[in-house]
């Protein structure tokens, strides 16, 4: 089957109100959420999580992670051979987990599927973006989608609504995806700067990091000055790596600035706080892997980055938070634009 008359096949499925079978991997909170969200959403889900993952054995347990609550009609499994049988695979795990797990999926030799990444983030070793790994591992029966935006689970599973976005290379996956995802709770746009998205997406995170330590340092009142020059240097960024700047003004960046550095739930922001003011903080926080792949990744770029070569510098090179936040604030006396 070619890859057009495959996803012809899953469009029809759609157009006629039958159920897509849908596989998410990972069970942390946000494939949790998809595998709920998209069961409500008249689909044939599948969960998938590792043998030993404690968060797969709990869910099997309890049929909830303390947020969500997983109906019977979820099948949760930890057989990887469920992927066999899916037309779309959503994949929400961590992003410098990704290729590991496309080279662990790759004897599946799996056809006529639609990849769809629910994920952020910038592969350290390398400097690629997610869709970019995928892409190695796949035959070209299959196509791959992003899923990005703003949105916390919290928010979504308590009835309150927003807006994200789907981007791919390929118009009809983006068709296929958007009219059988959306609903009342989310509102899909088409994307249309696959690079663009990727990048915006991942870097928020890194801002996100950046609010955190100023509400640390207790200087919440420059997230302003941080949103507004964040995004205008993330935007120099696209543009240098291929991408539209004007990306970074919509959803995959600036349009989750508000759930990533003002929410109590964004684990970005918790990160930074934690971190100035010498916490732990054990939940994932992808901004921490996303701004080290890119101060790698642009060192032969010429593409002024000091928000983010700061925080990098705070994380990674031990420097004092106070005293980056300060130059980084009061640098020398220039145009705004």
């Amino acid at each position: 089957m070619t890859k057009q008359l495959a996803k012809n096949k899953i469009g029809n499925q759609v157009k006629e109100g039958l159920k897509m079978k849908v596989t998410i991997v990972g069970c942390g909170r946000w494939g949790t959420f998809i595998a709920w969200y998209l069961n409500k959403n008249k689909n044939d889900v599948v969960l998938y999580g590792r043998e030993h993952s404690k968060k797969l054995q709990h869910l099997i347990s309890n049929r909830s992670n303390g947020i969500i609550d997983i109906p019977q009609s979820v099948k949760l499994t930890s057989d990887i051979k469920s992927l066999l049988t899916a037309d779309v695979i959503v994949i929400a795990i961590n992003s410098q987990g990704l290729r590991s797990f496309m080279s662990q999926i790759s004897s599946l030799n799996l056809r006529n599927k639609i990849f769809v990444l629910c994920m952020k983030g910038i592969e350290i070793s390398s400097g690629k973006r997610l869709s970019e790994i995928v892409e190695e591992y796949i035959d070209n029966t299959n196509s791959i989608a992003v899923w990005l935006g703003p949105g916390h689970v919290q928010e979504f599973y308590s009835g309150i609504p927003n807006c994200m976005v789907i981007d791919s290379k390929d118009n009809n996956t983006k068709e296929i995806l958007i009219k059988n995802f959306s609903s009342r709770l989310i509102r899909f746009y088409y994307g249309t700067d696959l690079i663009g998205n990727e990048i915006g997406a991942a870097t928020k995170n890194v801002i996100g990091i950046a609010a955190g330590m100023l509400d640390g340092l207790n200087l919440t009142s420059l997230k302003g000055a941080l949103m507004s020059r964040g995004t205008r240097e993330i935007s120099r960024l696209i543009k240098a790596l291929g991408g539209n700047e004007l990306s970074t003004y919509g959803l995959c960046h600036l349009g989750d600035y508000e759930a990533t550095i003002f929410s109590s739930y964004s684990h970005n922001r918790k990160f930074g706080e934690s971190f100035v003011c010498g916490n732990k903080f054990n939940s994932l926080a992808e901004g921490y892997f996303t701004v080290k792949a890119i101060v790698d990744l642009t060192q032969n770029i010429e593409v002024e980055l000091p928000i983010c070569q700061a925080v990098f510098d705070i994380l990674y090179n031990d420097t004092k938070p106070k005293d980056e936040i300060e130059n980084l604030f009061l640098r020398s006396l220039k145009n705004e634009f």
